[in-house]
C-alpha cells in the first residue's frame, strides 16, 4: 500500500510476503539500474551521515527524484544515516531526519542509539533499521535494539548459519532480519577498523576507507632500511588481509529457510552495471527458491560476469579463508553499450561505452532478459551513415538487436586482462 510517497510490500503481519531483495544505489544511475532489474528496495546515502563516502551519493534534489522514481515503481527505499556522529554533526542531525521524514522515504539504517532515539523524535513515519556496524552476533542485542524501536536488524557478516536461524526463532517475529549475500568482505569485524585512519588519515568508520587490508606488506629492519623482507601467509603469497567476496546466489533457499527477510547486496560504491547484473541474479535465485524449481544455469553464471575477486560463502558455513595471492579484482566482462530505445523489431539507438566493431561477438542482457549472444551486424551512426567500428565514447548509434529489449539494457564483451590490484 502507499502511503504519501511512501509504498510498503509488508502484509498487516510486519513481515514481508516474500524475502526482498535489497540493492545499493550509489548515484541515480545506479538506482535506475537496481530499480529496472528487479530490486524490491535500495539503500543509498545523502551527502551526510552516510558510510560510503567515495560513492556518488544524492544532494536533496536526487534524493526527491529517487524517493518518486521509486514509488511509482513500488520499490522502497533506506536511507544510510549509519556514521557514528561526532559531537559537532550530532546537532545537525535532527534537522536532516525531519527531511527524510517529509520524503516518507521507508527508513532510515543507524548504527547508534543515539541516532535511533533522535530518529524516533524527529523522523517518526520512518522504520528504523539498525546497521552492520552495530554488531549484532546474538538474539538478546537482536530483540534490546526491538524493545528501543527498531523494525529490522541488519545482522553482523561474521554469524553462520545455524545462529542467524537460532536468532529468528528466539526474536519477536515482527523484528525483520536483514543478512548480506553478496558483495565484498572487511577484514575487521563488521567493519570496525582503525587501519585506514592510522595509515592514510582516512577513517573506515566514517565512510571513508583506503582499504589498506588490500596491500601487499613487508618488514624493515630498522637499521636496514630500504632492505624489505615479504610477510607471507604461505608459500610466497603475501597479501596477508586480503578478504574474498562474498557469493550466495547458491543457497538462497537455506536462507529463506533460516528466517531471513532481507538480502543484500553490498555495494554501493560499485557500478551501474554491476547493480544490474548482480540485483537481476539475485531477483531470479529469489523467485526460483520461493517456486520451488532450481535456478537456471545461466542466472547463476551472471555472478561471473561483473568485476569481483575470488568468491566465498562468507561466514555462514564455517570460516571463508582467504585469497593471498593477489588483490586484483577478475574482471573478464566489459559493458560495451546501453540501449536507449528499441523497437519490437529490435531497432535500437544505443550510447556507447567500449568501442566495439561489425563481426565481434558480443552480450546482450536487460531487465528480465535472458542473455543472449549475437555478432555485431551492421550499424550507422547518429546521422544514419555506415560505421565499422564505433570509438566515440557515450556516442548515438544504431543497430538491429537479436531480440527486443527494454531500455536500461546493456551490451557486453568478454575481455582477456584481468583489473589491477585495488
Amino acid at each position: 500500500m502507499a502511503e504519501g510517497n511512501r509504498v510498503t510490500n509488508e502484509p498487516a503481519s510486519g513481515r514481508h510476503a516474500r524475502p526482498e531483495v535489497l540493492a545499493p544505489a550509489g548515484d541515480m544511475e545506479r538506482l535506475r539500474m537496481a530499480v529496472a532489474y528487479g530490486a524490491d528496495a535500495v539503500y543509498l546515502a545523502g551527502n551526510q551521515f552516510g558510510m560510503r563516502t567515495f560513492a556518488g551519493n544524492f544532494s536533496p534534489a536526487e534524493l526527491e527524484e529517487a524517493v518518486k522514481l521509486c514509488a511509482a515503481r513500488g520499490v522502497l527505499v533506506n536511507v544510510t544515516c549509519n556514521t557514528m556522529p561526532r559531537n559537532g554533526e550530532v546537532s545537525r542531525l535532527p534537522e536532516w531526519l525531519e527531511y527524510l521524514d517529509s520524503l516518507r522515504v521507508n527508513a532510515v539504517i543507524v548504527a547508534e542509539v543515539g541516532t535511533l532515539a533522535l530518529a524516533k523524535r524527529y523522523a517518526p513515519h520512518l522504520d528504523v533499521h539498525i546497521s552492520t556496524q552495530a554488531s549484532i552476533v546474538n538474539f538478546q542485542c537482536a530483540s534490546a535494539w526491538y524493545d528501543l524501536g527498531a523494525k529490522r536488524v541488519i545482522l553482523a557478516r561474521e554469524l553462520s548459519l545455524d545462529e542467524i536461524r537460532e536468532i529468528r526463532a528466539r526474536t519477536p517475529m515482527d523484528l525483520e532480519i536483514e543478512c548480506f549475500v553478496h558483495g565484498a568482505m572487511c577484514v575487521s569485524y563488521s567493519g570496525r577498523c582503525l587501519l585506514s585512519n592510522y595509515m592514510t588519515g582516512r577513517d573506515s568508520n566514517r565512510g571513508a576507507c583506503a582499504q589498506p587490508c588490500r596491500y601487499r606488506y613487508a618488514l624493515v629492519e630498522e637499521k636496514r632500511p630500504g632492505e624489505y623482507f615479504p610477510v607471507c601467509e604461505d608459500g610466497e603469497n603475501t597479501y596477508i588481509m586480503n578478504s574474498r567476496d562474498m557469493c550466495m546466489i547458491d543457497h538462497i533457499p537455506e536462507l529463506i529457510d533460516a528466517g531471513v527477510d532481507s538480502f543484500k547486496i553490498e555495494g554501493r560504491a560499485k557500478s551501474a552495471y554491476y547493480a544490474a547484473v548482480i540485483t537481476q541474479a539475485y531477483r531470479r535465485a529469489a523467485d526460483a527458491a520461493l517456486a520451488g524449481v532450481p535456478l537456471d544455469g545461466v542466472w547463476r553464471d551472471e555472478v561471473e560476469h561483473v568485476s569481483h575477486r575470488h568468491y566465498s560463502t562468507g561466514f555462514y558455513f564455517g570460516q571463508p579463508g582467504q585469497y593471498t595471492e593477489d588483490s586484483r579484482y577478475i574482471r573478464d566482462w566489459q559493458v560495451c553499450a546501453l540501449v536507449e530505445s528499441c523497437g519490437a523489431d529490435g531497432a535500437a539507438v544505443l550510447s556507447l561505452r567500449n568501442k566495439f566493431a561489425v563481426g565481434d561477438e558480443l552480450e546482450l542482457v536487460g531487465p528480465g532478459v535472458r542473455p543472449t549472444a549475437f555478432t555485431v551486424p551492421d550499424m550507422t551512426d547518429g546521422g544514419g551513415l555506415p560505421l565499422l567500428e564505433a570509438r566515440k565514447p557515450e556516442m548515438k548509434l544504431h543497430m538491429r538487436l537479436p531480440v527486443p529489449v527494454p531500455p536500461l539494457s546493456l551490451l557486453r564483451r568478454r575481455v582477456q586482462a584481468q583489473g589491477a590490484a585495488q
